[in-house]
């Protein structure tokens, strides 16, 4: 009976040590990508700024314009339009 329970015990003891070893190894693996994912996070922050930049931007009638006639060549209909090539 004794015999029994400390290999129960026994058993007990290396089921939690096991599930202790694979929380510790995925708890590093974790750590190892958290400077991945600030980076990531910082970039994502940067980007979403200069997104809001532009709406701001484009939000204007005016600028809008100013890259219609820019990007399309677009011009008024009593305009002349020239074109220069470098």
């Amino acid at each position: 009976m004794r015999l029994a329970i400390v290999l129960f015990l026994a058993l007990v003891l290396a089921a939690v040590s096991t599930q202790g070893y694979f929380i510790l190894r995925e708890r590093n693996q974790l750590k190892a990508e958290v400077p991945n994912l600030n980076s990531r996070l910082s970039s994502l922050n940067k980007e979403n700024e200069n997104l809001k930049a532009d709406i701001e931007y484009f939000s204007r009638p005016e600028n809008l314009e100013k890259e219609l006639r820019a990007k399309f060549n677009y011009k008024k209909p009593d305009e002349k339009l020239m074109i220069v090539v470098p």
